[in-house]
C-alpha cells in the first residue's frame, strides 16, 4: 500500500512547502487546490465558488459562515442550521454537506491509492485508515507570522526571477491576517466535523515548523510515513 499522508496547517506553518516536498519525496501525488477543483468539476458548479470552501481561504469560509443564509435541516439531533453553498452551472443551489461529502469521496480516493494532502480535514476523513499518517504543523502566532513574510517573500523573488509579471505593490501579512486564517481553518473542521483541529488526538506528530528546519520535517514525515505503510505490508503478507 502507497503511504498516505494528511497534514493539517496552521497558517504560516509552512504546510505548502512541506506537504509538497513529501509528496516528492514518497512518489505519491500531493493535493492541495486539486481537490476543490475536482470537486467542483464533479460538482459542475466554478471553481471561484468552491473555493469558498476551502478551509484555507483567507477569510472567504469565515464570511461564508457569518454571512450566508440560513435554513433549518431535520438531523438526528433535531434541527440544526444548513448553510447555502454554491451553485451548478444549472443554477442548483448546493448545500454544505453535499459539498463536504463530495470532497470526502475525493480524499477517501486518495486514501486508497497513495498520497499527501494538506487541510480539507483529511485526518478526520482517514482517521480510520489503516496506514495513514496524521500530522499536524503549528507554531507560535509570532514565530508564524514571521514565516509567513519569509516564504511570501520568498515566493515573489522566485516569481519575478522566473520572468514572470510583477504582481504589484504588496503588504506583508500581519496578526489580523493570521487570526483571520486561522479562524477559517478551524471554522472548516468545527462547522463540519464537530471538533478542533488542534486537538492533538487526531495526529500522531505535531511539529513546530518555526524551530523545526523544514528539511527535517520532511525527513521525519517521511520516515515515519514509510514505516506506517511497511508495517501494514509486513501484517497482511503474513502468513495464515
Amino acid at each position: 500500500m502507497a503511504p498516505v499522508v494528511t497534514i493539517s496547517a496552521t497558517y504560516g506553518a509552512a504546510g505548502s512547502v512541506i506537504g509538497p516536498a513529501v509528496a516528492e519525496r514518497l512518489g505519491v501525488p500531493f493535493l492541495d487546490r486539486a481537490i476543490p477543483e475536482e470537486v467542483a468539476e464533479r460538482l459542475g458548479c466554478p471553481l471561484a465558488e468552491a473555493l469558498e470552501y476551502d478551509d484555507r481561504a483567507p477569510v472567504g469560509l469565515e464570511r461564508l459562515l457569518v454571512s450566508a443564509a440560513r435554513f433549518p435541516s431535520v438531523t438526528f439531533s433535531g434541527v440544526d442550521p444548513v448553510l447555502l453553498g454554491p451553485t451548478t452551472a444549472e443554477g442548483k443551489v448546493l448545500y454544505d454537506q453535499e459539498f463536504v461529502a463530495h470532497t470526502e469521496r475525493v480524499i477517501t480516493a486518495v486514501g486508497q491509492s497513495g498520497g499527501v494532502i494538506l487541510g480539507r480535514a483529511g485526518a478526520l476523513v482517514l482517521a480510520d485508515h489503516p496506514t495513514a499518517l496524521h500530522v499536524r504543523l503549528d507554531g507560535p502566532r509570532e514565530r508564524r507570522l514571521r514565516q509567513a513574510v519569509a516564504l511570501r517573500e520568498a515566493a515573489r523573488f522566485e516569481a519575478l526571477h522566473r520572468g514572470e509579471a510583477d504582481p504589484g505593490p504588496w503588504r506583508p501579512p500581519t496578526l489580523r491576517d493570521l487570526d483571520a486564517n486561522d479562524r477559517a481553518r478551524s471554522a472548516y473542521v468545527r462547522r463540519f466535523y464537530r471538533t478542533d483541529p488542534a486537538d492533538p488526538k487526531h495526529y500522531q506528530v505535531v511539529l513546530d515548523t518555526t524551530v523545526i528546519a523544514h528539511s527535517t520535517c520532511v525527513d521525519i514525515i517521511e520516515r515515519l510515513a514509510r514505516e506506517r505503510a511497511e508495517a501494514h505490508r509486513g501484517r497482511t503478507d503474513t502468513p495464515v
